[in-house]
C-alpha cells in the first residue's frame, strides 16, 4: 500500500495543506514500493495519457492522492503483469467507471508456472536478406554500401530485424533530395551513442538476480528509446527553426 503524507493545517504552501503534493514528495511515495522509478517516467506516463496532474499558475505539477495511487497501479502492472500502457490505460477508465473488469493474463505468471515472455518483450521479428531487397525494392550493391557505412547489419546467420526495411526506406526517401548514405554515418554514429546510454541504465536491470527485474529491462529499455527519440526529434526542429504537423 502506498503511504502519502497528509498536509496538517499550518505546514507547507497552500497547495500542500489542500493535499496536493509536487513531483518530488510524489517520487519519495512511489520509491518505496518502487526503487527504480524517476521523475522521467512520471512525466513520460502523464504524457501517456495515465495521470493529469494540477499545474499551478507557475506551471508546476500538483499531483492529488488519487494521481499517486494510480500511479502506483500503472507501475504495478507493467512490473508484474508486463502490461502495455494501452492496456493498462483502458482497465484503469474501466475501473473508474464503475465496471468490473478482469486484469487481462497476457505475460502474467501464474502460480506453479515458469515465468512468461512480457508483452512487450524481444521481438523475434526476423526479415531474410532477398527478402529485404524486395521490399525496399533495392538491389544487392545498394545494400552493400548501405551496410558499408553501418546503416544495415545483418544478423550473425545473415537475417536482419523486421527494422530494417523501416530503415531502407527512409535512406530512400532521404536520397530524393540529395542526401546520400555516406552522408548518414553522423546519424548512425548518434544512434549508437544514444544506445549506448540507454544500455547503461538498464545494465543494473538486466543483470539483477530477480528475473522479474531482468525481465522487465525491455519494457524501460523501450520507454527509454521512446523518450530518447522524441527528444532527437525536438533537437532536430530547434536547430533548424521547423515545427513538425
Amino acid at each position: 500500500m502506498l503511504q502519502t503524507p497528509s498536509g496538517g493545517a499550518g505546514h507547507g504552501t497552500a497547495a500542500t495543506d489542500r493535499g496536493l503534493m509536487s513531483i518530488g514528495t510524489v517520487l519519495n511515495v512511489l520509491r518505496e514500493e518502487f526503487p527504480e522509478v524517476t521523475i522521467s517516467k512520471i512525466r513520460f506516463l502523464e504524457s501517456e495519457g495515465l495521470i493529469e496532474p494540477q499545474r499551478t499558475p507557475s506551471g508546476y505539477r500538483k499531483f492529488t492522492v488519487g494521481d499517486v495511487e494510480r500511479l502506483g497501479h500503472v507501475l504495478r502492472m507493467q512490473r508484474d503483469h508486463y502490461l502495455p500502457l494501452k492496456v493498462i490505460r483502458e482497465h484503469l477508465d474501466a475501473m473508474e467507471r464503475g465496471e468490473a473488469v478482469a486484469l487481462p493474463a497476457v505475460g502474467r505468471q501464474r502460480e506453479g508456472e515458469a515465468l512468461l515472455e512480457p508483452l512487450e518483450g524481444p521481438t523475434a521479428a526476423r526479415i531474410g536478406r532477398d527478402e529485404l531487397l524486395a521490399a525496399a525494392e533495392i538491389g544487392e550493391e545498394q545494400l552493400k554500401e548501405w551496410e558499408s557505412y553501418g546503416l544495415l547489419t545483418a544478423m550473425p546467420d545473415g537475417a536482419y530485424d523486421a527494422e530494417a526495411v523501416t530503415v531502407a526506406s527512409l535512406v530512400l526517401e532521404l536520397g530524393r533530395f540529395g542526401i546520400e548514405p555516406r552522408h548518414l554515418r553522423a546519424m548512425k554514429a548518434a544512434a549508437d551513442r544514444e544506445a549506448g546510454l540507454v544500455d547503461q541504465v538498464v545494465a543494473p536491470l538486466k543483470r539483477h538476480r530477480n528475473p522479474q527485474t531482468r525481465a522487465h529491462a525491455e519494457a524501460r529499455t523501450k520507454e527509454l528509446a521512446a523518450l530518447t527519440v522524441k527528444l532527437h526529434a525536438a533537437l532536430v526542429q530547434t536547430a533548424l527553426g521547423v515545427r513538425l504537423p
